[in-house]
């Protein structure tokens, strides 16, 4: 048993001038940086920083799962996007998994393997470097350090080891063994425990040399489709080498001075935008940081903005998602209307518009480019299935999909689930000048995530790191007691949790320890100290990047 996680100490935030990467991982973290060294943008080094986080961090994410990203052009000066979400199989109808027995009011067991959808991470990681990549660097050079630190060893950090042994205790509770290629003489490894993986090193070489049908065909596609066939699916190889990601453009709002951009259906980030928009009827300035009314204002937009997420979002191919409607500021306003200072809201009921793990990590390199990144497994090591000598799980995003025939987000053929994992940026919106790279993984808590850490910087003047270290709030809907339930992180006062149950909340405080994780993860880089009034004038000639890592994670903030 891992000793209780404590938070005793304090970091500054990283400040640099030329190139500067933020993950959940210091290995990975160096691994972009020297991307950027050799040449690299940020785009390659965001690339070689999910794949380090495969090695190091395989109880959150890989390979075997799903991925999206922001790129910032600063050529250009636009922001595009990629979605790298898979589909669910062509085989997977309702009938099919009525037929099976699953239903609305008994889904499919989260650790199924009908929960797999293509995974759509390789094709993402070889399509950033197409799209955004430098050409400086090959694919191979990219991977090679994640590569070499599968086949030649490396000790694992502390959160992630506590996460390694939950992730293992969940697999082994539904009798699912994750094998040699997680469990160093069949036990999770501890904290500083060295671990290798040369079945993930040899795919990546695979990857290297063939791109993306050196995962999409050949011998890993086959081990995917096998594994998933013992265990139920009905995945092909068609499903497989018919994958594509898709290029996408980004949605943003704007906020005073600043323009949030977030990734579309069929990603959340319109919760994050929602919130925001709401949040704006409100002065937010005049409220003191982290006080019963700013929380209780906080928590109820989410709520409002969370129940239209929940009812709207899907997949943009199969469905329409009015998004105009709900980005609409006039709609915020009436949403806004619904919030009482004085009592908190019990519906989860949507408004009507016109018409578990994760890694999230940030590079901004030295010409000014921007890549924000989210890669997921979904729940810890996903179902927790390991293609045959291949070196990762794969990932149970398709427990999203709703059983339900007339909801908008019911399972089909060829369809992506509600994505819960969204990268952000963050530019000025007079002059779309960028500000800040940045994300909090952790499912329903991003959105959430984004919104606290951008107020915090915005409205209370903290730095990267402050906003991040910044004790922070988490309101999620419970099904089973049909209720809101508001987590509050250690450091919360406890006057403040007690006035929250007085106006209603069903509030857990304090949360602390390992138990912080479900507050999220994450990563911040910002262009210059536009958060802080009384900065000095920015000098044309010196563009310093500032840079937070979680305390949370296990990660930190490299520059040069």
């Amino acid at each position: 048993m891992l000793p209780e996680l404590t938070f005793p100490s304090r970091r500054s935030p990283v400040v640099c001038l030329h190139g500067c990467v933020a993950s959940s991982q210091s290995l990975a973290s160096v691994i972009g940086m020297g991307i950027l060294k050799k040449g690299g943008n940020a785009a390659d080094a965001a690339v070689a920083v999910a794949a380090a986080l495969n090695v190091t961090e395989p109880c959150s994410t890989g390979i075997g799962g799903d991925s999206f990203c922001l790129y910032f052009d600063a050529r250009t000066g636009h922001v595009r996007g990629l979605n790298g979400s898979g589909r669910s199989p062509k085989a997977q109808t309702l009938e099919l998994m009525q037929s099976r027995g699953y239903t609305k009011g008994s889904p499919t067991p989260p650790f199924h393997a009908l929960n797999i959808t293509v995974p759509g991470a390789a094709a993402c990681w070889c399509d950033t470097i197409q799209l955004f990549g430098s050409k400086k660097l090959s694919l191979a050079d990219i991977l090679e350090p994640a590569c070499d630190l599968a086949s030649g060893g490396f000790p694992v950090a502390e959160v992630t080891a506590y996460a390694w042994a939950k992730w293992t205790k969940a697999m082994r509770e539904v009798g699912r063994e994750l094998g040699g290629d997680f469990l160093p003489n069949n036990q999770p490894p501890k904290h500083g425990q060295v671990v290798t993986n040369p079945g993930l090193a040899q795919t990546f070489q695979e990857i290297s040399h063939q791109g993306k049908d050196g995962f999409y065909a050949g011998r890993i596609a086959e081990a995917i489709v096998e594994v998933i066939r013992e265990n139920g699916g009905v995945m092909s190889l068609e499903d497989l080498r018919s994958h594509t990601s898709t290029e996408i453009t980004p949605i943003f709002t704007d906020y005073k001075t600043v323009r949030l951009w977030e990734v579309p259906p069929n990603g959340q980030g319109m919760a994050a935008l929602i919130a925001l928009n709401i949040l704006e009827n409100f002065p937010i300035k005049g409220m003191n940081h982290n006080s019963a009314d700013y929380l209780h204002l906080l928590v109820e937009a989410f709520k409002l903005s969370l129940a239209d997420t929940t009812h709207f979002n899907a997949d943009p191919a199969h469905v329409n998602v009015p998004l105009e409607g709900l980005l609409a500021k006039d709609y915020s306003q009436q949403r806004a209307q619904l919030i009482q200072m004085d009592r908190a809201r019990a519906s989860k009921e949507p408004g009507i518009p016109r018409g578990s793990e994760t890694v999230y990590f940030s590079v901004v390199d030295g010409e000014g480019n921007a890549c924000s990144f989210v890669n997921s497994n979904y729940m810890g090591f996903g179902t927790g299935l390991v293609p045959k000598c291949c070196g990762f799980s794969l990932h149970n995003r398709g427990a999203h999909f709703s059983m339900d025939a007339n909801h908008a987000n019911c399972i089909g053929p060829e369809k992506r689930p509600y994505q819960t994992i969204i990268p952000a940026l963050l530019t000025e919106a007079s002059s779309n000048r960028l500000l800040c790279s940045f994300g909090v993984m952790g499912a329903f808590m991003q959105p959430q995530g984004h919104v606290q850490v951008l107020l915090n910087m915005l409205e209370f003047g903290m730095n990267p790191q402050q906003a991040l270290d910044a004790p922070r709030v988490f309101v999620q809907y419970d099904a089973a007691s049909q209720q809101w339930q508001l987590s509050l992180e250690t450091g919360v006062e406890e006057r403040v949790a007690e006035e929250l149950r007085r106006r209603g909340h069903a509030v857990h405080w304090p949360v602390a320890g390992h138990d912080r994780a479900q507050f999220g993860r994450g990563q911040v880089i910002s262009i210059g100290a536009w958060w802080d009034p009384a900065s000095p004038p920015s000098d044309p000639t010196h563009r310093v990047l500032w840079a937070g890592s979680d305390p949370r994670a296990d990660g930190c903030a490299v520059g040069y």
